[in-house]
């Protein structure tokens, strides 16, 4: 079982780059965070390319970026459920995304450069809230009380299953409703409120950040025995960090086996990361390096 655990991030990253045709690739991640995909379930890790029917999950103080190909992000919060589909392009090579968060907090932005050169026809629904993305900047959440989606810049139009399709068209509007019942009027949030929501789904300072392009690594452990590394492995995995192992010939021709954490943002960043697995793992300090 410990070694199909091993080889299955493997295959679940070329199963990726086969089928998802670079439409969203994970740029960063604070842990813990996963992607379940079938019977699959996989740290989140940068780089990795998502595709239809994966489902991401986040955990505790964890964070979650997906750069998607149309120039914008979908930012996810701490304890986030959110289901990925209609990934593609249609007829004049417009870009299609659909995103059902069932759980949590989400914003999505888009990179000012690109906001008006690539058509695009996204939907994405917090709990009961539906919008249909033509608008830039839209921040959501669904929890156990309500539904909701905030206009940040742009136009969306919110549906409801008990309530008319809205247009949203002024910065800050927002929709909601309560769980079981029909939709409010849209109504408006103030600047303070603006800023508390923005923070549940923005990267955090003082947390390790694994992020695309990132030098520097953690080394866990360096195992006599691929038995012993696997042990670490699956020990981090179910933490929702997603370590590497590399073979290490040694000279005297046997091999241990190192397992490490990678494409970690900073220096300071990777002892964050080190110091918390060193804690979460009951192991020795890890140590950091620059690769």
């Amino acid at each position: 079982m410990k070694v199909r655990a091993w080889l299955a991030a493997g295959v679940l990253a070329w199963a990726g780059v086969a089928q998802a045709a670079g439409y969203a690739v994970v740029d960063a991640v604070q842990a813990p965070a996963w992607v379940e995909r079938g019977e699959s379930r996989q740290p989140l890790a940068p780089g990795m390319e998502l595709r239809n029917h994966d489902r991401l999950v986040t955990g505790a103080g964890a964070r979650a970026v997906v750069q998607l190909a149309d120039g914008s992000a979908v930012k996810l919060g701490e304890n986030a459920q959110m289901g990925v589909n209609a990934l593609g392009k249609r007829e004049g090579g417009v870009f299609t995304a659909a995103f059902d968060v069932a759980k949590g907090a989400f914003r999505l932005t888009t990179d000012i450069f690109r906001k008006y050169q690539t058509r695009r026809a996204i939907n994405i629904r917090a709990g009961t809230v539906t919008a249909g993305v033509r608008g830039t900047d839209l921040w959501g959440k669904s929890d156990s009380e309500k539904d909701l989606i905030c206009l940040l810049e742009g136009r969306i139009v919110v549906s409801h299953p008990q309530g008319e399709a809205t247009e949203l068209s002024e910065p800050l509007q927002y929709y909601a409703a309560a769980k079981g019942e029909a939709p409010g009027p849209v109504s408006f949030i103030d600047q303070e409120q603006l800023m508390a929501w923005a923070a549940q789904t923005e990267l955090q300072d003082g947390v390790g950040t694994a992020k695309r392009g990132g030098r520097w690594a953690v080394t866990l452990t360096t195992a006599e025995s691929q038995a012993a590394a696997l042990e670490v492995y699956d020990r981090a995995v179910a933490s929702g960090v997603a370590p590497k192992i590399r073979p290490v010939k040694g000279s005297d021709e046997s091999y241990r086996y190192e397992l490490s954490v990678r494409q970690i943002a900073s220096e300071a960043q990777a002892r964050q990361v080190a110091e918390r697995l060193a804690r979460e793992l009951d192991i020795p300090a890890p140590r950091v390096i620059r690769r």
